[in-house]
């Protein structure tokens, strides 16, 4: 057991798929201690947040919807507090802001903040000097697709990506297929030069166009977690780097080194290959 004080851990959307993922790896992390489970359900409401993640034992942490009142709770404790947000886009602006505003650090998993959003956050948690991490994705094996992808568009011209996640995902396309073709955007090269005049006989067909011509292709099925495939082609070949999640679990070693890094920084940092 290590000595330090535990490192105190709000999750809010604790009783979804990835809050409760996120649960059951903090209660197992010796360096950390989980104070709050906020959620909106109304059914999991006071119901202790150890038994609806399947723990041998009761945390002890009752499930609220009063965010306010646990960060404040969390902000007395003697180290700094990390809140995990896994919610909706449409929730989890105001939540940073809530969270920095208690000197707690916020560790997103959500993805679908805009441009002009995470530009605001990072303002803010600048001006507070408060650490702030957005990961799109808290896959270890994603990050590695990506810096493959990166290495692969210096020989490519031509590449498209398609994002498969479960139906119940609320943005399309997903944070990180947008932040993949962000990174090959930034090789300082178009892709995809026009080699006939296309016509789309449905639109959206050829999926959104992205960054320096960029195609990307979204699927949402039931069955599906979540995958990617960056997929380039030339005359002759086609090379395909794909990532598949077969169970929330690969992205905890993420989350848990999120939570022990956001504690370092003193702005608003995006992307967990940052912080390996």
């Amino acid at each position: 057991m290590t000595s330090k004080t535990p490192i105190p851990v709000v999750v809010i959307g604790a009783a979804g798929k990835m809050g409760l993922e996120v649960v059951k790896a903090v209660a197992q992390a010796e360096d950390m201690n989980l104070v709050g489970a906020i959620d909106r359900n109304p059914e999991h409401q006071d119901k202790d947040i150890g038994e609806l993640a399947g723990l041998s034992e009761p945390l002890e942490v009752p499930v609220t919807n009063q965010m306010e009142s646990m960060l404040a709770f969390a902000c007395q404790e003697k180290e700094p507090g990390v809140m995990v947000d896994f919610t909706h886009p449409d929730s989890v602006y105001d939540n940073v802001r809530s969270a920095i505003a208690y000197g707690i650090r916020p560790v997103i998993g959500t993805t679908g903040l805009s441009t002009t959003q995470i530009q605001e956050l990072a303002d803010f948690a600048e001006k507070a000097s408060t650490g702030c991490l957005i990961i799109p994705n808290f896959s270890i094996g994603m990050v590695l697709l990506q810096q493959a992808a990166v290495a692969a568009s210096q020989y490519f011209d031509h590449v498209e990506i398609i994002e498969l996640h479960h139906n119940q995902k609320a943005d399309a396309p997903s944070g990180t297929a947008i932040e993949t073709a962000q990174k090959l955007g930034e090789m300082g090269k178009t892709f995809n030069p026009a080699i006939v005049e296309e016509t789309e006989k449905l639109t959206g067909a050829r999926g959104s166009q992205a960054e320096e011509g960029i195609r990307i292709h979204s699927v949402r099925l039931p069955g599906l977690i979540a995958h990617q495939e960056v997929i380039f082609g030339a005359p002759g070949q086609i090379y395909t780097l794909r990532h598949d999640t077969s169970d929330r679990a690969c992205y905890m070693p993420g989350v848990l080194l999120a939570i022990r890094k956001v504690l370092q920084l003193k702005s608003l940092v995006y992307g967990l290959e940052k912080i390996l």
